[in-house]
């Protein structure tokens, strides 16, 4: 865990080491990919639980929204 820890420090010194824009630019090459990532890996999984059986009666009763706005006096 040492090691772990030792290389990370490394890293993260070296990021704030280097000047803004290619802070930025390295952040962005490995966060939005990542979050990319974990949406598409959240939307894939629930659409699975949600299409499960479990949820069959979400889907023949799906709940109804008026259309109607109640009148202020």
């Amino acid at each position: 865990m040492d090691r772990i820890a030792g290389w990370w420090d490394g890293v993260e010194l070296w990021i704030a080491g280097l000047p803004f824009i290619p802070q930025v630019v390295l952040v962005l090459a490995v966060v939005v990919p990542l979050c990319a990532g974990v949406a598409i890996g959240l939307d894939r999984g629930l659409s699975a639980v949600l299409s499960s059986p479990v949820f069959e009666w979400l889907r023949r009763n799906p709940a109804t929204v008026s259309d109607e706005t109640p009148e202020k006096s």
